[in-house]
């Protein structure tokens, strides 16, 4: 994993607005927004998306490091837990839903 905590960017190579593939669980679902602190770029957004997306039932995830915020759509509610462990798993802090 990288440090974040040592600069102002986790890595050189940026993206924008990670996501995983879900255009089609758009249409159903439960989306809920949460905010995470500490992203700073793309690869920020991919390290969280991944480890979000990876919890049974979530079938898009989408991390804006601008903003902080961190949309999931899932077939259920999730557990608020389960998304905390996924994010600081990703070595970041879930803020609380936004």
């Amino acid at each position: 994993m990288t440090d974040q905590t040592t600069s102002g960017s986790c890595c050189g190579s940026c993206g924008s607005g990670a996501a995983t593939d879900g255009a089609q669980a758009a249409d159903a679902g439960v989306t809920t927004v949460y905010k995470v602190s500490g992203m700073t770029c793309g690869h920020c957004e991919g390290a969280v998306s991944k480890e979000i997306g990876a919890i049974d039932g979530v079938t898009a995830v989408t991390a804006v490091a601008k903003t902080g915020e961190v949309t999931v759509t899932s077939t259920a509610s999730l557990d608020e837990e389960a998304v905390r462990a996924a994010v600081d798993e990703a070595g970041y802090e879930l803020v609380g839903r936004a």
